[in-house]
């Protein structure tokens, strides 16, 4: 079992994070604005994000992908690399981030339940997609041409 790769972790953890700040912007800043605009307007709260906010939403999409792709490479060595692993990756991703994060709002009646349930569910999708292209750019750290060398001379 070799080490992780992390450059490898991050590259394809930024390329999840575009991933999941395109699906979130689609999902909630435009298909569903109108709807998020009255939850906040309900809970006493500004229905336009601040530039500040948006950085934080846009940096919780990177730091998600990069969890993705770590998580993915953590789970190759006994999963197997490949498409299989990199969707169950995006899965546990999303049951900790989406599926557990999300419930204390809906369970407090912060959120709506059908609001909260269908986003939710295209966060699935969006988190399956970040972590298949996630790991397609991931790559195990390849040994150092010495180390190579010299298991080969060994045989």
């Amino acid at each position: 079992m070799g080490k992780l790769n992390w450059q490898r972790v991050i590259l394809g953890g930024l390329l999840a994070g575009v991933i999941i700040d395109a699906f979130e912007g689609v999902t909630n800043g435009v298909v569903f604005a109108s709807d998020w605009a009255n939850v906040m307007k309900h809970l006493n709260s500004s229905t336009n994000f601040s530039v500040k906010q948006l950085a934080a939403l846009n940096a919780w999409g990177f730091l998600t992908g990069i969890g993705i792709v770590w998580l993915y490479a953590a789970i190759r060595p006994r999963f197997g690399k490949g498409p299989k692993t990199a969707v169950l990756a995006g899965a546990a991703m999303w049951f900790m981030n989406y599926g557990l994060g999300g419930a204390f709002p809906v369970i407090t009646h912060m959120f709506p339940l059908g609001l909260a349930t269908v986003t939710t569910l295209i966060g699935l999708v969006e988190a399956v997609v970040a972590g298949l292209a996630g790991a397609w750019v991931y790559r195990e750290a390849s040994q150092p041409e010495a180390a190579q060398f010299r298991q080969a001379a060994s045989r």
